[in-house]
């Protein structure tokens, strides 16, 4: 974990903090976790304002049909902080094998009163709910995207010899949508695109950089956008995402991204926001 601010009241922040160390330009705070298979690795760079959230919370990186990752980031969790709201960030499906494990669970998670949990929506949501939509027109885009992973998961075949014939194509899409049910198709459909908490937005994939974040198109959430890793935020807010993968979350210029490509690096991110500062926490590396 990485914090750029020393808190005052240390029992402010999860007892995982050991030291921190003040250099010109950085101040680092390595956490370690004993008896813990989790890799904790941060790089921060000094912003010219800190993240202010309202109170702590968690925000969790794309999951990509890996339940097992889940799992086993939620038991840390429970661990360092079990009463912060957790929010995440988007694309529980495809091309890990677990999507409807992931999407049971979720569903479960965000019923629940403690901690609150909130779910955004990704593109690979988006992509899903197209296909079953639009099969003719947006099916193909989905499967060639990790769909034919979440058709496993759900025991649906798809077609045969991967046919572009529409009745497949629909006959696929009409068994996907019996397998998944109208509970949770319903539950996927109602994903916000945004959670704000204090000067912090989570959002999937990123924002426009010139505009405010209660007025982003759902493109630029959804999909990104062109400035949006290039261009730093002038209006003293921070987003925190996920959708462009990186070796290591990482907090800089109002971003902080904790997309670490888990269904095939075995590194599912977690970030710790606090008025302190940010800090993460991963599982560990495939063997």
């Amino acid at each position: 974990m990485t914090l750029d601010w020393i808190p005052r009241d240390k029992s402010s922040i999860p007892s995982v903090i050991l030291r921190t160390k003040l250099y010109t330009n950085f101040m680092w705070t390595r956490l370690k976790q004993l008896g813990s298979k989790a890799s904790l690795r941060s790089s921060q760079k000094k912003p010219a304002w800190p993240p202010q959230p309202a109170e702590p919370f968690v925000a969790i990186g794309d999951i990509h049909g890996r339940a097992d990752l889940l799992h086993d980031l939620r038991q840390q969790l429970k661990l360092q902080c079990p009463d912060w709201p957790i929010v995440f960030l988007g694309d529980y499906t495809d091309r890990g094998d677990q999507s409807r494990e992931v999407l049971e669970m979720l569903m479960t998670v965000s019923e629940e009163d403690t901690p609150p949990v909130r779910c955004l929506m990704g593109n690979h949501e988006r992509m899903l709910l197209d296909a079953i939509d639009d099969p003719e027109r947006a099916a193909s885009r989905w499967l060639r995207n990790g769909g034919l992973q979440v058709l496993a998961s759900f025991g649906v075949a798809p077609p045969r010899g991967n046919s572009n014939d529409p009745i497949a194509i629909r006959s696929m899409c009409d068994a996907l949508v019996a397998a998944m049910g109208d509970e949770m198709i319903a539950w996927l459909r109602t994903r916000p695109l945004t959670w704000q908490n204090g000067n912090v937005w989570a959002v999937h994939a990123g924002a426009n950089p010139h505009r405010p974040l209660s007025e982003q198109s759902e493109n630029a959430l959804l999909w990104g956008h062109p400035e949006f890793l290039s261009t730093p935020r002038q209006d003293e807010q921070w987003v925190v995402h996920g959708h462009t993968i990186v070796d290591i979350p990482h907090a800089a210029d109002g971003r902080i991204a904790i997309d670490t490509g888990g269904y095939a690096t075995g590194r599912l991110s977690a970030a710790l926001i606090t008025k302190e500062g940010v800090g993460f926490l991963q599982t560990g590396k495939d063997r």
